[in-house]
């Protein structure tokens, strides 16, 4: 069954409202918010999964309790925009564990990048050494997040 096949009901979107809060929940607790018996509540977050509904299950953690405190929104542009440049690009910048969000955009630049450091001098030796090495790079725009308002990864 593809997931364009499969109608996402209330039920479901109750389920994933509370997982998104608390996936730690056991199914009997999750089916007792939604008023439905353990099975058939087990048998739709299985569905979920297994169509990619879930994609996965994981911990949010305090990035400043860490040693992340600092927050680099990475905006870049591609000196020449086919295929293979971007493809390198993307798949180069993907192994980088400081970055922890990257997105394709529109206007001015093509991508945008979320990068964690413990500080401002490690964000530079990670941006000198490393990210700028990547080939395809044009030009880029530097943000340094002040102080997170709202962060979630809650859609629901």
């Amino acid at each position: 069954m593809a997931a364009e096949q499969y109608t996402v009901d209330e039920k479901d979107l109750s389920i994933l409202r509370i997982l998104q809060k608390d996936a730690k929940l056991s199914v009997r607790d999750i089916a007792a918010r939604i008023n439905l018996s353990p099975t058939p509540t087990h048998e739709r977050i299985k569905r979920m999964e297994k169509l990619g509904i879930i994609r996965e299950y994981t911990a949010v953690v305090d990035r400043k309790k860490v040693n992340k405190g600092m927050m680099v929104i990475c905006m870049i542009a591609l000196n020449v925009h086919n295929k293979k440049t971007a493809g390198h690009f993307i798949a180069e910048v993907s192994k980088l564990k400081e970055v922890v969000e990257f997105y394709n955009i529109s206007g001015d630049f093509d991508f945008m990048l979320k990068i964690l450091a413990p500080n401002m001098d490690e964000f530079h030796e990670f941006f000198v050494n490393t990210l700028s090495e990547v080939e395809g790079i044009g030009q880029t725009k530097s943000i340094f997040v002040m102080n997170s308002i709202k962060e979630s990864s809650q859609i629901l």
